[in-house]
């Protein structure tokens, strides 16, 4: 099969399509032939070394793939050939083929093509793990996308609007928050150009932002934080920035604000009943319109490797889909 390899670490010129042997599906997996899969800033951090978990290396990047089940492995209950699947590989769906633990795929609901399988299931399942069940976020709650523009972004900016919250979108150019205003944002504040408190200030008439969704760390954490209000809530996503911010404690205890940390991954295995009410709820709002996936480019495997690259210098808008044999992988059957 083709596939995008990685033969070391921090390194994305030496990242490129070769021909790797077919995987085979061992006890709890199924062997899926992909269809489609999409760019996440957790790929880039994987390249680097820098994730929480470090394949070794050769190894193929891609944590989320959807398409087709070709076999499973021994033990494998609930999948069978033929059926349209996505999910999470955790690495190797930049790839033709991927082994993937069936406890880790879902059934692609009806009427959601491959591309929108693979472009939502990680970046709305954390922005929605995050606001419903870290966050706490209210109907009538302002809520403030810090890195709005990037597909977890676009996926808290839609799910804010799905719960009922006035959403501020945060981004560092006016191009990132067109698209942010494309998708359901209510206000815009360019952080690049403007100063990040005083606007969210301005904005809520100096009562305070009740939720920040952050996933860029960095300089922008500490005058968001600031800029909540009594009882406010900072989800900590992830640093696409580059710095993980360090916070004077005296802040949460001033307006009894909190710092919730947001770790999907795990989280979905330790409440798999939750994660699935989540999915359920994602696919319904799917399917009515309620949310999209923003995506802003369909590349094949050659143009994975400078994809990364933009990623990690934070040039990409939206979702980028992988379609490892060409453009016809959004079929609906």
């Amino acid at each position: 099969m083709k596939a995008v390899v990685c033969p070391k670490l921090d390194d994305f010129g030496a990242i490129a399509v070769a021909e790797a042997p077919d995987p085979s599906p061992g006890e709890g997996e199924a062997l899926v032939e992909v269809r489609a899969a999409s760019l996440n800033f957790p790929d880039v951090l994987m390249a680097r070394g820098l994730y929480q978990v470090k394949p070794p290396v050769p190894f193929i990047p891609g944590t989320e793939l959807s398409g087709v089940v070709r076999s499973v492995g021994a033990a494998v209950k609930g999948f069978s050939p033929g059926e349209r699947v996505f999910g999470f590989a955790g690495h190797g769906g930049f790839a033709q083929l991927c082994a993937v633990d069936t406890a880790r795929l879902m059934k692609l609901p009806e009427g959601i093509g491959f591309e929108d399988g693979a472009a939502f299931g990680l970046t709305y399942g954390t922005a929605l793990h995050a606001l419903r069940d870290c966050g706490n976020l209210a109907r009538g709650e302002v809520l403030a996308v810090l890195g709005a523009s990037g597909g977890t972004g676009i996926a808290a900016i839609e799910c804010g609007k799905a719960l009922g919250a006035t959403v501020i979108a945060c981004a560092s150019s006016e191009a990132k928050l067109a698209l942010c205003r494309e998708h359901g944002a209510d206000q815009t504040i360019n952080y690049a150009t403007e100063d990040l408190r005083a606007r969210l200030d301005a904005i809520t008439g100096k009562r305070g932002v009740d939720v920040v969704f952050d996933a860029v760390g960095g300089p922008y954490t500490e005058p968001a934080f600031r800029a909540t209000g009594w009882r406010g809530r900072l989800l900590v996503i992830g640093f696409a920035a580059g710095e993980i911010p360090k916070l004077p404690l005296n802040l949460a205890l001033l307006r009894e604000r909190s710092i919730m940390g947001v770790y999907w991954g795990d989280w979905t295995r330790r409440e798999p009943a939750k994660h699935a009410r989540n999915m359920d709820d994602l696919a319904k709002w799917i399917r009515e319109g309620v949310v999209r996936p923003a995506i802003t480019e369909r590349i094949g495997l050659a143009e994975v490797p400078k994809a990364l690259q933009r990623m990690a210098s934070r040039e990409i808008l939206g979702k980028v889909v992988v379609l490892p044999n060409g453009p016809s992988a959004d079929e609906r059957r």
